[in-house]
């Protein structure tokens, strides 16, 4: 079976600059018809990097944006997500739908606040994915969120396909990625009516699954199947996918990694290795992006990658890249 994997290694200091800085103007007129990608995935999805809160509770500042921009080292890996005036950048060529549980929904353009908490102190991966795809195509770019903590691929995003009684979330992702695209004029006023089309799915997930034996030995076959019926039920059959790996909060290294988890990220390695898939999923590893805890703005949340802003960052730049190399040309 040939994988397809797209690897990205620790980044030594001098390259950051040259990697990751974008310097395409925000305020570029973007064509139609919109390009729509959906983020699909559980809480780490949702969005739980910290921007700029601070005090003992967030360990002063620790991993936060605010505070990562700041650094010399790291400063050019983050430039383009302040304007000139030190603001929190926007940009109205990529646009933002998120429509929490049970919450108010968010729709406008891109910028830090697209998080489960509805504030602009959190973010999530799709930051830095609208900017890399934002800054790679011509046309208005959609990103659609559909993520909710807490939820495994086996029951609560159990596709059609595995049998059994189909998740609720797995529902309810299709039919919000349907009313975003019947809406677009409503939360987008801006939208010109040239239409627009499914381009793209990032799926970031894991957790839930990896605490559970029977969901672990299942987590392979459920994801062929989540991938298969989500292009059914969109129709779109060639649907570009990236699943990005389980990132978790362990290093590269760490001897406490337990095996299930190894398990679910190989199972989401060679679910998109797929040799059905060929050329149309990607599956991307994170495990380098994880930062210490005591760098991080919430040392004893590993499950959440500390709320490490970079991580996030990292992340959603993976995926994003990932999906560039799917993409029909």
């Amino acid at each position: 079976m040939k994988k397809h994997i797209l690897r990205f290694t620790v980044f030594a200091t001098a390259l950051i600059g040259s990697q990751f800085a974008t310097a395409a103007p925000f305020a570029k007129k973007a064509k139609g018809p919109v390009k729509v990608f959906i983020l699909a995935g559980q809480s780490n999805m949702e969005g739980q990097a910290v921007v700029d809160l601070t005090g003992k509770d967030y360990n002063d500042g620790k991993g936060t944006l605010a505070t990562l921009i700041k650094d010399p080292a790291k400063a050019s890996l983050f430039k383009h997500l302040q304007d000139s005036k030190g603001n929190w950048a926007e940009r109205d060529d990529v646009w933002v739908r998120y429509q929490r549980e049970n919450s108010p929904l968010l729709a406008g353009p891109l910028k830090c606040g697209y998080s489960v908490y509805g504030d602009p102190h959190h973010f999530g991966a799709e930051l830095q994915f609208g900017h890399v795809i934002g800054d790679a195509i011509d046309n208005q770019v959609l990103l659609v969120k559909t993520a909710w903590g807490g939820k495994s691929l086996d029951v609560d995003f159990r596709p059609p396909s595995s049998g059994g009684t189909v998740g609720p979330y797995y529902t309810l992702m299709i039919a919000q990625i349907r009313d975003a695209m019947e809406k677009i004029k409503t939360d987008f006023p801006a939208y010109d009516g040239k239409g627009c089309e499914l381009a793209g799915f990032a799926w970031w997930h894991g957790w839930n699954d990896f605490c559970d034996e029977k969901m672990v030995k299942s987590y392979e076959k459920n994801m062929v199947n989540f991938i298969n019926d989500v292009r059914k039920d969109l129709k779109s059959p060639q649907l570009p996918v990236v699943i990005a790996e389980l990132t978790g909060p362990w290093l590269k290294d760490a001897k406490d990694l337990p095996e299930a988890a190894k398990l679910v990220r190989k199972a989401q390695e060679d679910a998109a290795g797929n040799a059905k898939f060929k050329g149309t999923v990607l599956f991307v590893e994170t495990r380098d992006f994880v930062r210490k805890p005591e760098d991080s703005p919430h040392p004893g949340h590993g499950h959440h990658e500390f709320g490490n802003a970079e991580t996030y960052f990292l992340v959603g730049d993976a995926m994003a890249k990932g999906m560039l190399k799917i993409l029909p040309k």
